[in-house]
């Protein structure tokens, strides 16, 4: 009977470790998914869009911004 006791315990609170591990698993399927989505997102912008937005933060003057837009178009 002490043996029954232990054992039932032990067989019925089990399944919330096997869920708990699932609920994780998925999470972190999903979040790296998401991720790489993000980064693609980030890496298909053309040149030109890249160097408008150089221009726009300041990071190019509007000689530079021109200088490089016509290299771009040849």
């Amino acid at each position: 009977m002490h043996g029954f006791t232990g054992m039932g315990f032990g067989m019925g609170w089990g399944w919330i470790i096997g869920l708990i591990f699932l609920v994780v698993l998925i999470w972190f399927i999903v979040r790296t998914m998401s991720r790489d989505q993000a980064s693609n997102q980030t890496n298909s912008k053309s040149a030109l869009e890249i160097l408008k937005e150089r221009y726009a933060r300041g990071e190019i003057d509007k000689n530079e911004f021109e200088e490089k837009k016509e290299h771009l178009n040849s």
